[in-house]
Order: C-alpha cells, then sequence, then structure tokens
C-alpha cells in the first residue's frame, strides 16, 4: 500500500485483500481521505489539516523543519495552532489571505512574534505561557484588526502609558503576570473598544483612581491580587461595566464611594477578603446591581440601610462570615431579592419579622448556624417569606420542631433539616407548607404517642424513600426505622422533655431596685438539665441565676427543676422580653416571654419661682421634669383647674419650651400655680406664687418704699 500524501493522517483502511468489491472498497476509502488534502493543498511537513485549522501543535521539532510553513498555507486556513512547541522566537513569514486567529501557547516565545503580510488580518492572538516581559507598542502596529489578544502566564511586569497603540482589542488577558504597576492612561489606547480586562494573579497592590477610562468596558477581573484598601471613584470611567470580580485581594477597606460611577454594575463578586461589615456608603451608586458576592470575608454588621443604593439585587451571598444577629433591619430594602446565603455564619439572633421585606425570595440557606430556637421557639423568624420554595436548615442544633415553625411558608417546596439530631416533631409542623422534598437524616427521634402521626405522613406524601428517621427512646425501639414501628408501639408512658409548668411573669419595677424572674419545668428523666435565661432573643451571660432540683410524685415520678433570675439594681437598659429555655438530652422547652419594665419616678429639672408682676404684663413659670417613662407636665391653680386666663385665652403652654405664660395679666390671675410632673411610676409638684399688682399699687408701693428709705 503506498503511504498517505505528506500531511494527511494515516487511518486504517478496510482489510478486504480480494476480489472486485474488495478493491473497490478500497479506493472509495483512499478517495475519501485524499479530499480534504485535494481540497486545501498538501499540508506542510509539520502540521496537520484539519480545515479551517492549521495544527502544527505539539510538534517540537528544531527551528529548520518550521521552514515548511514559509510556503503558501492551505486555501481557507483561518486558524493556525503552534503551542507547546518550546519555540523561543519567529520569523517566519507566512503566505495566507484567510488566516485569522494564531495560538502560540506554551512556548518560550520572549517577543510577540510577526507572521509577514498575514499579521494584519489576524483578529485573535494567544500567547499563554511564554516568557514575554513587556508589552511592546511597535509590536502590535503589524496588528490593526486585531481584536482577542491573551497574554496570561508570561513574565510582564507593568503596563505603561505607551504599552498599546491604538487598535480596535476587544478582549484583553493579562492574567498571571507579575504585574504591579499600573500608569495612568495605560488602557487610553484602547478605549474606543476594549469589552473584557483580565488582571487576575498579578502583583497589584494600588489601583489608581480614574486609572479605567474605558467607556465601553463590560466585565474587568481583578481576583488574586494585592489590592487592600479601595478608595473612592477608582472606578469612575467604566460607565458600561457590567460584572467586577475581585476575589481573594484581602481587601479590608472600602472607602466610600469605591464604586461610584458604575451605573451599569449588574454583579460584583468580593468573596475571600477581609470586609467586616456591609454598608451603604461603600455600595453607594450600585442601582443596577443584582448579583453581589460577599462570602469568605469577615463581616460581623449588617448597617441599618445598607441596602438604601442597590435594591435591584436579585442573589445576595454572605455565606462563611462571621455575622452573629440579624437585627429587624438587615435585608430592608430588597424586596426584589430571590437567593439569600447567610450559610456558615455564627448567627444565633434572628430579629422577629426579619425577612418580612422579602416578599420575592424564592431561596433561602441558613446552613450551619446556631438558631434552633427559630424552629423550636415557634417565633416569627419567617414571616412574609410568602414565596420562599427552598430553605436549607441542615446543622443548625435542632432538636424540635414545633407545629408553628413554618407558618407563613406557604409556597415551601424544598426543606433541608439533614445534621440536626431531632428527637420530636409536632403533629401538623407541615401541614402550612407544599412540601415536595424533605431531606431528614435523624437517629435520635422519641418515638411516644405524639410522633404516631409521623409515620402515615410519611406514607401519604411519598417521603418514606427520601428520609432516614429512626428511633433512639424508649430503649427497646432503638435503632428501628420509624416506618417498621408498629402504631401501636407509639405510646407516653413518660414525659421525658422538660416540660415548663411555672412561666415567669410580667414585672415592673423601679430604677435602682432589684428584680426576680421564676421559671419551673418537670421532666421524668433523670439525664442532667440546664437552663439558660434570654432577653429579646439573645442568650444571657455573666447573669445571676440560681437553679434548684426536687424531687416530686405528683401525677408520676418526675425531678421539678426551678430557676430564678435576680437582676440586681435594675436600669432602663435591663428593660425585655424574658424567657427561660430548660433543656436535657430529650430536647428543649420555651417558657412565654415575660416583659419587664423600669420605671422612674419623675425629678424636676426646673421649678416655677414666685412672681410678682403688674396687671397687662405677661407671666412666665417654667417647670421640666425627667422620669422614666417620660413624665407628664400639667398645671393647677389654686389646687383646680379653673383658669380666669384660659377661659378668655391668655393662657399659652409650651411643653417643648418647659414654659407657662399668661398674657395680659389681670388681678383674678393672682394664686398658687402647681406645675404637676406625672408617669406611672408616680407624680410630684412644685407650686409658686404669682401676685399681680393694680396699676395703683404699682404706683404708690414704690413711692412709700422710697419714703421709708
Amino acid at each position: 500500500m503506498a503511504p498517505a500524501p505528506q500531511g494527511v493522517r494515516e487511518e486504517p483502511l478496510l482489510d478486504c485483500r480480494s476480489g472486485p468489491l474488495s478493491r473497490l472498497l478500497f479506493l472509495a476509502q483512499a478517495v475519501f481521505l485524499l479530499l480534504p488534502a485535494a481540497r486545501a493543498g498538501l499540508c506542510p511537513a509539520p502540521c496537520s489539516c484539519r480545515i479551517p485549522l492549521l495544527d502544527c501543535s505539539r510538534r517540537k521539532l528544531p527551528a529548520p523543519s518550521w521552514r515548511a510553513l514559509s510556503s503558501p498555507l492551505p486555501p481557507d486556513t483561518a486558524s493556525l495552532d503552534l503551542s507547546h512547541n518550546r519555540l523561543s522566537n519567529w520569523n517566519i513569514s507566512l503566505e495566507s489571505q484567510t488566516l485569522q486567529e494564531v495560538k502560540m501557547n506554551y512556548n518560550e516565545l520572549t517577543e510577540i512574534p510577526y507572521f509577514g503580510e498575514p499579521t494584519s488580518n489576524i483578529t485573535q492572538l494567544s500567547l499563554i505561557h511564554n516568557l514575554i516581559p513587556e508589552i511592546n507598542a511597535e509590536a502590535f502596529q503589524f496588528y490593526p484588526a486585531l481584536e482577542n489578544l491573551d497574554l496570561s502566564s508570561n513574565i510582564i511586569s507593568e503596563i505603561k502609558t505607551s504599552s498599546f497603540p491604538r487598535m480596535q482589542l476587544k478582549y484583553l488577558n493579562l492574567s498571571n503576570n507579575r504585574i504591579t504597576i499600573l500608569e495612568a492612561g495605560c488602557f487610553d489606547n484602547l478605549s474606543s473598544s476594549l469589552l473584557v480586562v483580565k488582571l487576575n494573579r498579578n502583583r497589584i497592590s494600588m489601583i489608581p483612581p480614574k486609572i479605567f477610562k474605558l467607556p465601553h468596558l463590560q466585565f474587568l477581573e481583578l481576583k488574586r491580587n494585592k489590592i487592600k484598601v479601595i478608595e473612592g471613584l477608582t472606578f469612575q470611567g467604566l460607565d458600561s461595566l457590567r460584572s467586577l470580580k475581585m476575589q481573594r485581594n484581602g481587601i479590608s477597606k472600602l472607602k466610600d464611594g469605591a464604586f461610584f460611577g458604575l451605573d451599569n454594575m449588574e454583579e460584583l463578586e468580593l468573596e475571600h477578603n477581609n470586609l467586616t461589615e456591609v454598608n451603604k456608603g461603600w455600595l453607594y451608586g450600585l442601582r443596577m446591581l443584582q448579583q453581589l458576592y460577599v462570602s469568605q470575608n469577615a463581616v460581623e454588621r449588617i448597617s441599618p440601610d445598607a441596602w438604601e443604593f442597590c435594591q435591584r439585587l436579585s442573589e445576595l451571598d454572605l455565606s462563611y462570615n462571621q455575622l452573629t444577629r440579624l437585627d429587624e433591619s438587615a435585608f430592608v430594602g430588597l424586596s426584589l431579592l430571590e437567593k439569600l446565603n447567610l450559610g456558615d455564619n455564627r448567627v444565633t439572633h434572628i430579629a422577629d419579622g426579619v425577612f418580612r421585606f422579602l416578599s420575592n425570595l424564592q431561596t433561602l440557606n441558613l446552613r450551619n448556624n446556631e438558631i434552633s430556637w427559630a424552629i423550636e421557639d415557634a417565633s416569627e423568624a419567617f414571616a412574609g417569606l410568602t414565596s420562599l420554595t427552598k430553605l436549607i436548615l441542615q446543622g443548625n442544633q435542632i432538636k424540635s420542631i414545633t407545629k408553628k415553625a413554618f407558618i407563613g411558608l406557604e409556597s415551601l417546596e424544598h426543606l433541608d433539616l439533614n445534621n440536626n439530631a431531632i428527637m420530636s416533631i409536632q403533629e401538623n409542623a407541615f401541614s402550612q407548607t407544599r412540601l415536595k422534598e424533605l431531606i431528614l437524616n435523624t437517629s435520635s427521634l422519641l418515638c411516644d404517642c405524639h410522633l404516631k402521626w409521623l409515620l402515615q405522613w410519611l406514607v401519604d406524601n411519598n417521603f418514606q424513600h427520601s428520609v432516614n428517621v429512626s428511633c433512639a427512646h424508649p430503649e427497646w425501639l432503638a435503632g428501628q426505622s420509624i416506618l417498621n414501628v408498629d402504631l401501636k408501639d407509639f405510646v407516653c408512658d413518660d414525659f421525658l422533655k422538660p416540660q415548663i409548668r411555672m412561666h415567669p411573669e410580667t414585672t415592673v419595677a423601679l430604677r435602682g431596685t432589684n428584680a426576680t424572674l421564676t421559671c419551673t419545668a418537670v421532666s421524668s428523666s433523670d439525664s442532667p438539665t440546664s437552663t439558660v435565661w434570654r432577653k429579646d432573643s439573645e442568650i444571657l451571660y455573666d447573669v445571676d441565676v440560681e437553679n434548684f432540683v426536687r424531687y416530686q410524685q405528683q401525677a408520676g415520678e418526675a425531678l421539678e427543676y426551678t430557676s430564678v433570675l435576680h437582676l440586681f439594681n435594675v436600669n432602663f437598659t435591663d428593660e425585655g422580653k424574658y424567657q427561660c429555655i430548660v433543656t436535657n438530652h430529650f430536647g428543649s422547652n420555651y417558657s412565654l416571654k415575660a416583659k419587664l419594665t423600669v420605671n422612674e419616678m419623675p425629678s424636676f429639672l426646673k421649678t416655677p419661682m414666685d412672681l410678682t408682676i403688674r396687671t397687662g404684663a405677661m407671666a412666665r413659670l417654667e417647670c421640666a421634669a425627667e422620669g422614666h417613662p417620660a413624665p407628664q407636665i400639667s398645671w393647677q391653680k389654686d389646687g383646680g383647674t379653673d383658669f380666669p386666663a384660659a377661659r378668655e385665652r391668655r393662657m399659652h403652654v409650651m411643653p417643648e419650651d418647659d414654659v407657662f405664660f399668661i398674657a395680659n395679666v389681670k388681678i383674678e390671675d393672682m394664686g398658687i400655680y402647681s406645675c404637676m410632673a406625672q408617669n406611672r411610676a408616680g407624680g410630684l409638684s412644685a407650686n409658686a406664687s404669682l401676685t399681680v399688682l393694680g396699676m395703683c399699687a404699682a404706683l404708690w408701693v414704690p413711692a412709700l418704699l422710697g419714703t421709708f428709705l
């Protein structure tokens, strides 16, 4: 068999060695293989042809072998691949009218290659992983049609103002170089066309303000640099930017207005940095932002008005941060948000109604936090999430689920409760939802009469194959899947989980006095039991608590646990709603919330003074008091509320100025005026006498006094 023409790969032929049919098949296959070469002309010796690609990659031939490319390239060759050849220079001119793309990746080039006349037609040039040390404007003068340039993984250290000539470049990749300096104006010659810039994995530590005067740029990547601080107006001039990626820089500070001017930006990625706060200062101007990714930072706080300037967000990722609480104002303004990821934080406090503004939210991820109470205490944590379809609560130390836990989640379809060691689930706990998928794995279930309903519910909703639930108690059912337990075996012979028998009571105390709150629970289990107190849904530490336990036999043998919270010298900061939580191996129970109100008796800041005045003048009496709650100020005259001046509309009371006026004073206004300060804690009064002199007295009294003197 004759060898294949040079440059055409040999393919196995049909092994038919005799007969007319075999010869016909052989000729047909040979013609088929030769058609591409006949159509394209012979391939240059070092390469293979798959028109429009001329593939010369991975040949690793000595320099003279490449001279074959100086002959005319096959017609219709649009792409030339010279990658992986250890080429250190290129001085061969090509002959081609159709060449548009050249790849010389993974070589040892130290300068931009020149290909002769075809260079002016090249639109895509890829020089990844070479040894090019600088960007030479003179070399790019020969590339007037170039639109896509990839110089990633070279040894370029700076981008100068003179690096690029004026050209119509649209895509520029300078990632994985050694760039430390961006000179002012370094991209100005590309401002009319550039759409994408990638500067990832460099050594940039500072971005000079307004360096990016690129009005058409849509995508900018600055990942894995050394940028620590971003000043205000840094990105001004990027009017069309849609996406900015700045992951893994170590950014610790975003100054106010850091992204101002990015009026059309839709996506901002800031993962793996050192940000500690989300506030409106650095979000100022991002009115079109739709995706914000701030995971893997050190965010501890979301300021109350953080989202004032970016209310179009549809996706927010705050996972893997250091959030411990979600205050009521945490998400105000995000009515368009669809996805919220708060997983892997340290959230212990969720304010009631914190999600009420998120009526459009569809996915909420709260995995690996510490919010068991949000499910166990039947609070209003999820109120307002009417569109939520997916809720992830895995790894939150949840032990029990109440029947009110998911109230308001009427659209919920997917619920993930994995890794929670759940022991009890109240009947109808999921009745408010539209669950289609339930992820639940627990081997800790307390299989008593209160759990009998769950077996049939799992079967009715076809969840028996997607959950892994087994009993831990009673001991004779331990390890059995709930699906294999007979209904008659779900019995209540005891009450292992603590039951609250006495709840703390609402209390009013005077400032400076002491207050106590008491909570009592019982359990038939002798497993270790603990009690903690919460104020406004946050656990109290460093408080004075006395705990007692006693054995009782009323209505069955049980242990009674009493916890007394002592509050000494109470102040206004002690006001709030208090609650005790009693926990043992079988779960927790939560008392009702008792409100503590701290009052303070009024005390005067200003008291009225005796006043002597002539008729027709204006009387002015001052009175002000403080207390908690703020006292109300009222006035009396001679022990009553009959004011002649009031009847004649000559009296003016101005509480905000602490002043009582009587205009055009008359003799009948004379008397004892009492200022009364009153609040819930009590009241007190201060008196002043008003003496009114007639016109005659006003004349003779001074004269008489002068005679005696």
